[in-house]
């Protein structure tokens, strides 16, 4: 479905906006679904990043490309404030791929409460932002809502535990955002929430004495291999001594993506079809890879990060962005072995530039990841505005490396093991 141009959707100030997608996870840490959440990427311009002009971008966007391409298979969370939710362009979204967020400022008056009821008649389903107590416009919007989001940072656990206590109902989901640490998700948990909003999931938690997995670290040593430039009998041998890594690569060669026009049955083969740089690049995701959860948000957001980095570099240090690739999908690595991040580099041969960017955020590389992690949560101000000015990176081909990037990851949790650019 496209959208004409209108009045009411600022399409030409998409050059001036980046997108934020926060990830929604349920009990069980999968992801269900995305925030979308449209940001402002030059402070020399008018504030279109709250209400109805940032909705109508959100709509017009996601109407031009297909919901699918920004959120995968999940469902995608989208803000509206009273304007928004009162406006025909509201019908432009996919009533089955959207949860429409109604914005805590919205009151709920007689025609807001008719408009819901309508619209959720339509198919549409609705969750109620940023609750931290109870009002009579929570009582009156409440019943026609699928989602109650709660602010876990604006209220003591003792309070929120009764609000929570207060809310349940079989009708409704909690929701608990602005989930930042593991005790604050497992609390939640506890008290009954069902979905989870936050970078918990993303943040390290080191235990010492940790050492990584055997099967990483036949996957780290391929890596050396290959970045060292090893011969391809010695890269062979060392696929062929983890037997997980052999069958997966197996696997992989004899797919549609790969493109093999005849069976494939040998790693020396499958070698030869698949070259060394996709081969880095499937070994680099595989080691996110557990149990074939390709619904995993950190898997989804290390290649993301992977991903979005290479773009960018193509436009700030030509000819070196696939290292790109590799600082955005270590970045969380730390996180995923549960060791600190000097031990893994320790363990591995990388550029002094990569140690530089994954332990300081040093360099070129270092300031594309601190970009992309301020994007990550939705962060405006001087800071990303001064990265996007030092990188001399247009918001227009930020939004655009975004994009290529959902694209190119959606692919791969599609059952792609081995996307293409």
């Amino acid at each position: 479905m496209t959208l004409a141009p209108s009045p009411d959707i600022p399409l030409p100030y998409a050059n001036h906006f980046f997108l934020a997608r926060q990830p929604i996870l349920n009990r069980s840490q999968r992801l269900v679904a995305y925030e979308l959440l449209y940001r402002n990427a030059d402070s020399g311009v008018a504030d279109f990043t709250n209400g109805t002009a940032a909705t109508a971008s959100v709509i017009a966007h996601a109407s031009e490309l297909g919901m699918e391409q920004v959120v995968g298979e999940q469902l995608a969370y989208v803000n509206v404030d009273t304007e928004g939710l009162m406006s025909d362009f509201i019908r432009f979204l996919p009533n089955d791929k959207v949860i429409l967020e109604v914005l805590e400022t919205v009151d709920a008056t007689p025609a807001v409460l008719a408009r819901v009821a309508e619209l959720k008649q339509a198919g549409f389903k609705f969750a109620l932002d940023d609750v931290v107590g109870t009002s009579d416009s929570l009582a009156k919007l409440q019943p026609l809502m699928d989602v109650i989001k709660i602010d876990i940072k604006q209220m003591a656990p003792d309070t929120l535990a009764e609000l929570t206590r207060t809310l349940k109902n079989p009708r409704q989901k909690l929701l608990a955002e602005k989930v930042e640490t593991q005790e604050e998700f497992r609390h939640c948990l506890d008290l009954g929430f069902e979905y989870f909003q936050g970078y918990y999931f993303a943040r390290p938690v080191i235990l010492s004495g940790k050492k990584i997995a055997p099967s990483q670290m036949a996957i780290m040593h391929l890596l050396d291999l290959l970045a060292s430039d090893a011969d391809q009998r010695d890269i062979e041998r060392g696929i062929k001594l983890d037997p997980l890594i052999t069958l997966n690569l197996l696997r992989l060669v004899n797919t549609p993506a790969v493109g093999a026009r005849f069976k494939i049955n040998s790693v020396g083969h499958a070698l030869i079809v698949l070259g060394r740089r996709q081969l880095q690049r499937w070994l680099q995701i595989l080691l996110y890879v557990k149990g074939q959860q390709y619904d995993s948000p950190l898997l989804q957001l290390a290649t993301t990060r992977g991903k979005t980095m290479e773009n960018l570099l193509e436009h700030v240090r030509p000819g070196r962005a696939d290292i790109g690739f590799t600082v955005g999908i270590m970045s969380l690595m730390d996180t995923l072995f549960s060791v600190p991040m000097g031990e893994i580099l320790d363990s591995v041969n990388v550029l002094d530039d990569v140690r530089a960017a994954l332990l300081h955020r040093e360099g070129d590389y270092g300031n594309v990841l601190r970009l992309i992690e301020l994007i990550e949560v939705a962060r405006e101000g001087p800071e990303l505005t001064t990265l996007l000015h030092e990188l001399n990176i247009a918001p227009s081909t930020l939004y655009a490396s975004q994009l290529a990037a959902y694209e190119w990851v959606n692919e791969y949790t599609h059952g792609v093991t081995a996307p293409q650019r």
